[in-house]
């Protein structure tokens, strides 16, 4: 049996879901692993990391298509093909975004002040379906009790509550 045998043996290639040993889908899932796992490698640090939407999607859109391909309900080197491809336009979209300030405000939002000078902004607040509860909780995590102690709190691009107190 030749080497090319041998692996579509193992991986069960052209065979239906349905026909997949248990044996060839874990060779499929250590397969898709470690090729995912290298691709987001290669993709950048940031990608899952304080990820922002724009990066969610693109782990979302990886995970379907890596368990699809485990499973045997989608072909193996296309959807490898199609996990490169969605990697390298998130590598590009993020190059571009870098380059181009209109560009990354529209993949990536924008932050929005939430609080200024003690005051907050409940207009910003209903608008980004934050109630004032929920900026308290994220005052409480920096250690802030009380409003008046905020000079600026705004809600990022990736739906965390920075804040930076009054001197």
């Amino acid at each position: 049996m030749s080497l090319d045998e041998l692996w579509n043996v193992a991986l069960g290639v052209g065979l239906e879901a349905k026909d997949l040993t248990a044996g060839q889908m874990a060779m499929r899932a250590v397969l898709i692993y470690v090729l995912t796992l290298a691709f987001v490698r290669l993709a950048k640090k940031r990608f899952l990391g304080g990820a922002s939407p724009f990066d969610v999607v693109v782990g979302i859109i990886v995970g379907s298509i890596a368990s699809r391909t485990i499973t045997g309900n989608a072909p193996l080197l296309p959807s490898l093909a199609a996990i490169a491809a969605i990697i390298a336009m998130h590598w590009l979209f993020s190059a571009l975004a870098v380059r181009s300030h209109g560009f990354g405000k529209m993949i990536k939002g924008t932050s929005r002040l939430l609080v200024e000078n003690g005051q907050v902004d409940r207009q910003t607040l209903r608008a980004v379906h934050m109630s004032e509860r929920d900026l308290e909780e994220a005052l409480r995590e920096k250690g802030i009790r009380d409003i008046g102690q905020v000079a600026e709190a705004r809600l990022e691009r990736d739906g965390s509550v920075s804040i930076i107190e009054k001197k």
